[in-house]
């Protein structure tokens, strides 16, 4: 390391053996704290805006914005490929976050005049879909690339509370504030979360550069190069990566069925708007503590104590139980049960624990191959999905049995998570994954992206 540790002795060193953590590692982990807390507070202020957008724009055409957030995705990845093949991650991190930026404005203008109509509200749903898949995409891309896997199995527990703080923080700003300002005003405060997001990002880098190689250094200044759909490519030359990407439909199909069945519920039971953004915000409210009491301490011991196969599937092997239940009594109360354990134990145990998937990988896979991960296919999986549910609806199938039918699928969920959490602990396959391969300056080398220490 270039830069010489911190007073053990201190509070930093308290606080860094309270975290699991090591001395050098605290500073980058809270500013990564904040970061994430600054962005899905941002997020969670205006979700239960899109939720409420996508009921106003008809429960009945929910398929129909799940179709069009997957085609959107499907513009957007090739010009994230772009970027990340011509600019350095100093330049183009930024560039994604002032983007969004700006279109919140842009929607706050819209919502505020003539044009917050049925078109509108579709149109917001669609654009706040695909902005939180691509933005927490890029988040956990940077962290897997500033920290290696041991570090990864340290951390990323307690960076992901930062990010159920703000998803708590979000909610209840939201709650306490929706009757005073309006929901578009909403916006704004996104804006201004946005912002401090973005300076977070810039301390996290500099406090975490002098703790990386001169060789990762070197490469992060640098366009990764490549074509803007390499993406895809790296995925479709990588076992490991293939079954990531079935891991995530399995993960956004179980979501979906559930997101459906939340709106469904909560559209028969609440008339007006203002009360359905209240529920929405309250179930947040509830699946966000849930996981921030799981993330603070929690994660990292689990991961060390069952291992990480058995962490990784602790929530689907939960959700086939979850299902069952929904389906022999589905009212609102096994409803907001079903999300706590699902949303919940996914941001508390399974996100941070899928994210370590990638730390084993190179810089290209990190960023192109995660993003096309998380977004392209993350929004396919909730097309299929969709329709599949639409389909059971028009077979006659009600909540209860379409929650019956779900229970299989979460078995093959955990089954997956088991073999892919089995494969990063055994080494046996993810150095096979293209962007691992010293092709260019832009990758890492294989040895580094293993876990190995700077």
């Amino acid at each position: 390391m270039n830069a010489s540790p911190p007073d053990e002795t201190g509070i930093g060193g308290r606080l860094s053996r309270m975290l699991g953590c090591r001395p050098a590692e605290l500073r980058p982990a809270l500013w990564a704290f904040a970061y994430f807390f600054c962005l899905l507070a941002g997020y969670y202020v205006i979700r239960p805006l899109r939720d409420e957008m996508g009921v106003r724009g008809g429960v009945d055409q929910l398929q129909w914005l799940f179709t069009g957030t997957f085609v959107v995705m499907l513009i957007a990845v090739p010009v994230f490929g772009a970027l990340t093949a011509r600019y350095a991650r100093r330049r183009f991190l930024p560039a994604v976050y002032l983007f969004f930026i700006a279109n919140m404005l842009i929607f706050w203008l819209a919502l505020r005049g003539d044009m917050g109509g049925v078109v509108t509200a579709r149109a917001f749903f669609i654009w706040a879909s695909v902005f939180n898949l691509f933005v927490v995409s890029v988040f956990w891309s940077l962290m897997a690339d500033l920290f290696d896997r041991q570090q990864a199995a340290r951390l990323f527990g307690f960076v992901a509370a930062g990010g159920s703080t703000g998803a708590i923080a979000g909610p209840a700003m939201t709650t306490l504030l929706s009757p005073l300002l309006g929901t578009e005003n909403l916006l704004l405060i996104s804006v201004v979360l946005f912002s401090l997001a973005l300076f977070c990002m810039t301390r996290v880098v500099g406090t975490a550069s002098p703790h990386i190689s001169a060789v990762r250094q070197a490469e992060a200044e640098q366009a990764m190069g490549g074509s803007i759909l390499e993406g895809l490519h790296l995925v479709l030359r990588s076992r490991y990566l293939l079954g990531i990407c079935l891991l995530m439909l399995l993960t956004t199909s179980m979501a979906t069925f559930l997101y459906f069945q939340q709106a469904r519920i909560v559209s028969d039971l609440f008339a007006s708007s203002e009360q359905r953004t209240t529920v929405f915000a309250a179930i947040d409210l509830a699946v966000n503590i849930t996981a921030l009491s799981l993330q603070i301490f929690g994660t990292g011991r689990l991961v060390r104590r069952m291992g990480l196969p058995a962490a990784i599937a602790l929530v689907p092997v939960l959700m086939v139980f979850v299902f069952v239940g929904l389906g022999v009594a589905p009212v609102l109360s096994m409803l907001v049960i079903a999300q706590v354990v699902r949303r919940g134990g996914n941001y508390g145990i399974m996100r941070p624990c899928r994210e370590m998937l990638f730390t084993v990988v190179g810089r290209r896979a990190k960023y192109k191959a995660k993003n096309f991960i998380d977004t392209v296919v993350y929004r396919g999986g909730d097309v299929v999905s969709a329709w599949v549910y639409a389909g059971l609806g028009a077979l006659g199938l009600g909540i209860g049995q379409t929650a019956l039918v779900a229970a299989p699928v979460a078995g093959l969920w955990a089954f997956v998570a088991w073999r892919l959490g089995r494969t990063l602990e055994s080494h046996d396959d993810p150095s096979d994954a293209p962007g691992n391969q010293q092709s260019s300056a832009a990758t890492e080398p294989a040895a580094a992206s293993a876990g190995h220490k700077d």
